[in-house]
């Protein structure tokens, strides 16, 4: 891979040293960058998790994805400068009060003089990387974390309160994930297929297209809009992910 490339991509420079300074660093520009997004799932486009496929999207085209292919390639990356990274399979809570099917998602464990839960791959969550090693509670921009034991070895991340996912401690290859991602792109049962969704940190907020919809948040003030018609649709994209579509994802 051509690590200045990636780190263009998300604006900033090959750190000097692996410290955890330099994984806040790179956390916060990727999650400012590329955006969590299953556009492709309505530009006929297929989740693919080899390494060229994963930079080609995120890297050559500006693209974002789901957490397969944004933590696949940020893994990718943090090696690439230094890091000692392992792949963690998680099941995230429904709302319906239940946990969804193994290798759901995939997050990151960070090796440094303590573990660190890396997670560039939710949408909103934390913006800095949590500690692992600790049950105390950790307060981020995204809310009151506390990462706590679970049945098996497993741990829970908890936001404000409420289980986000649980998270197995086995390190997991890539292609363990290749079944539930297949599952997240193709069944009506999946979160990810019930509508178009495009979402990025900013530096003050959030910024989302869903659907025809464009919402903002700035300092905590919700601002949304309907997009009237593909044309500006296609320019909230551009301006906002800086994405050059095709057509309209639908």
């Amino acid at each position: 891979m051509d690590v200045e490339d990636y780190l263009r991509r998300i604006g900033t420079v090959r750190p000097s040293v692996p410290d955890p300074a330099a994984l806040r660093e790179l956390q916060r520009r990727h999650l400012e960058t590329v955006p969590f997004e299953n556009l492709g799932f309505y530009l006929g486009e297929q989740i693919e998790l080899a390494e060229p496929a994963l930079l080609g999207k995120i890297v050559g085209r500006r693209r974002g994805g789901l957490c397969y292919e944004l933590n696949g390639a940020f893994a990718l990356l943090l090696r690439e400068v230094g890091f000692d990274v392992q792949l963690l399979a998680g099941r995230v809570m429904r709302r319906e009060g239940f946990f969804g099917p193994p290798f759901d998602h995939l997050a990151l464990r960070v090796q440094l003089d303590e573990p660190w839960l890396v997670d560039v791959g939710y949408g909103r969550f934390s913006l800095a990387p949590l500690r692992l090693a600790t049950t105390e509670v950790q307060v981020d921009p995204g809310g009151r974390f506390t990462v706590e034991p679970a049945p098996h070895g497993d741990v829970d991340v908890v936001c404000d309160g409420a289980i986000v996912y649980r998270l197995e401690s086995r390190p997991r290859e890539l292609d363990d994930f290749a079944a539930t991602a297949w599952f997240h792109e193709t069944s009506p049962a999946s979160p990810f297929t019930q509508r178009p969704t495009c979402s990025r940190s900013t530096a003050d907020g959030r910024v989302t297209i869903t659907g025809t919809r464009l919402i903002e948040t700035t300092g905590g003030k919700r601002v949304e809009r309907v997009l009237e018609g593909d044309a500006a649709i296609l320019a909230a994209y551009h301006e906002h992910f800086g994405m050059s579509l095709d057509r309209v994802p639908n």
